[in-house]
């Protein structure tokens, strides 16, 4: 098993160029559920954090309340993959909602947009406008070329506790 930041960065560039993933979370009766988002990921030389921008809805409210788990998967017609299997919790207080703001107004192409794109995001503090903070405790990173064996070398990690 490798290091985290031996995974991290090589999972952040991977995901940064893909942006938008698939996200799983299940239901109180254990179904799951997919959905099209789009995390922006931070890593602060210790730590991998995803952020992501959405709006609570009420299913995303109630599986989040069942189960505080998520799998992000990213992935490309020339089969390049990485998923974060993640714990995610709501950050509701003002300053974690203008940081992770500002990282999705201020973040590098082709990831960072800005918010006020979305209908009724005017500002950090509009209503609609939710943060999703992800941890990850396992990570993968599998190249498509190591599926179409011409070489590579598929990456993952996972948190001990």
């Amino acid at each position: 098993m490798s290091t985290l930041e031996s995974v991290a960065l090589p999972f952040i560039d991977m995901a940064h160029q893909i942006v938008w993933c698939t996200i799983a979370s299940v239901d109180a009766k254990g179904r799951p559920r997919s959905r099209i988002l789009h995390p922006i990921w931070e890593w602060d030389g210790a730590a991998l954090t995803g952020w992501i921008a959405t709006n609570a809805t009420p299913t995303k409210r109630a599986h989040l309340a069942a189960s505080p788990y998520l799998s992000a998967n990213y992935w490309t017609p020339s089969h390049d993959t990485c998923v974060a299997e993640c714990h995610a919790r709501w950050a509701h207080d003002a300053e974690t909602k203008e940081r992770a703001w500002d990282l999705f107004e201020n973040g590098p192409e082709p990831v960072g947009y800005d918010p006020r794109i979305i209908p009724g995001w005017e500002s950090p503090d509009s209503p609609g406008f939710s943060v999703l903070k992800l941890t990850p405790w396992r990570l993968c990173v599998f190249p498509g070329t190591v599926l179409l064996r011409q070489g590579g070398e598929v990456l993952t990690w996972q948190a001990t506790d």
